[in-house]
């Protein structure tokens, strides 16, 4: 699994054979500008969804609920599920939450909405909890999360995303469920695997790196070599020459 926010990110990461494609409230933080994935709305994942989905073919694509759109009622929460779907083009949708959440889950399924769980660090709650904590050092973090797991399997969920849950604990919840579970930063022992493309191909503005992730390529630093060589070539009269030029 990875993610993609545009057209052509979401065909590359298609054409190379990815199985999932999600469509991550992170856009707030990869694309939009915003410091957290808080301020992300429904109406600028539509927008979003419906662009990965013109470039995705064969992937699997599933779109985040964001903070607010599945909180407040179940009947909005179906209301912006059914609209990711039915508008955005999405396969499934992914939702923040545990035990809590189970009855939603359940009913989004009922509905023919296919419903994706995420547990462990979850981003949407990270006023409630203090701040990006990893989740599940203690026993009774770690018996939560294995209830939480079951709950939503029980509940209908496909798949569960575990993130940043400590490397044993995810190995354990793995082996219990039917359903996979997609780690990123939860260790080997998960069913697959999901990172932040621009992590993964090193696009990020930030500098800082993530233990969790592993840069594959320096596509940032080519597109500032590349950007710059352009600039000194039209301000040296390098370009355009007559092979740029229409006679």
């Amino acid at each position: 699994m990875l993610t993609a926010y545009d057209f052509p990110t979401a065909k590359l990461v298609d054409d190379a054979g990815v199985d999932v494609i999600l469509v991550g409230d992170s856009l707030g933080q990869e694309e939009l500008g915003y410091d957290s994935t808080l301020p992300v709305t429904m109406e600028e994942m539509l927008h979003h969804v419906k662009a990965v989905r013109r470039g995705t073919k064969r992937s699997l694509l599933l779109a985040d609920l964001p903070f607010l759109s599945y909180q407040i009622s179940e009947s909005e929460a179906l209301r912006n599920a059914g609209r990711l779907v039915q508008e955005g083009g999405a396969n499934a949708v992914k939702l923040e939450g545990g035990s809590e959440y189970a009855p939603l889950v359940r009913r989004l399924v009922l509905a023919g909405i296919p419903v994706v769980g995420h547990m462990g660090l979850t981003p949407q709650y990270q006023n409630v909890l203090g701040g990006m904590r990893v989740a599940g050092r203690s026993e009774a973090d770690a018996a939560r999360l294995r209830a939480d797991a079951l709950a939503l399997q029980e509940a209908g969920a496909f798949a569960v995303v575990l993130e940043l849950v400590p490397r044993m604990l995810a190995a354990e919840i793995s082996r219990s469920l039917v359903i996979p579970t997609v780690g990123i930063g939860s260790g080997p022992g998960c069913d697959g695997q999901v990172l932040v493309t621009s992590d993964l191909i090193g696009l990020r503005i930030r500098k800082t790196r993530f233990r969790h992730s592993r840069r594959y390529a320096d596509v940032g630093e080519i597109i500032v070599n590349a950007v710059t060589q352009y600039r000194d070539d039209v301000l040296s009269g390098a370009f355009p020459t007559i092979e740029n030029s229409i006679d």
